[in-house]
């Protein structure tokens, strides 16, 4: 019979990219918030966008909320440092219209995997 042996717990300790704390982590993630927001006005005069700036904030509130579940700090610092670059590349006009209205483009729709489904979507 074999032994049983018990399982160690091991924990490793990780540095912190940004942030040591939670409410760090959060001041951060408020402060790209208002970096993006203030940068609105510009974005839409500065780059021939059709979305108004009413529009961009709601594109830009629904981005943030995407990751409001996220609890992990260092992918809250990794997620706040790819925000600070689009910004920056943003506001430096490095992108594109096509670039910044990809923001906007259809969400796809998941492929059915279930039997009904696919015969009600016309797939075999």
């Amino acid at each position: 019979m074999a032994t049983v042996k018990a399982a160690s717990v091991v924990t490793r300790q990780v540095r912190p990219i940004l942030s040591l704390t939670q409410e760090d982590s959060r001041r951060r993630v408020l402060a790209l918030y208002k970096a993006w927001y203030r940068q609105i006005p510009h974005i839409v005069s500065e780059i021939d966008i059709p979305k108004n700036q009413k529009q961009c904030q709601e594109k830009l509130r629904e981005e943030f909320l995407k990751h409001k579940d996220v609890k992990d700090i260092r992918v809250i610092d990794m997620l706040i440092i790819k925000g600070q670059m689009e910004l920056k590349e943003t506001v430096t006009k490095w992108k594109q219209v096509g670039h910044v209205m990809a923001y906007w483009k259809d969400t796809v729709n998941k492929k059915p995997t279930d039997f009904l489904g696919k015969f009600l979507d016309g797939k075999d």
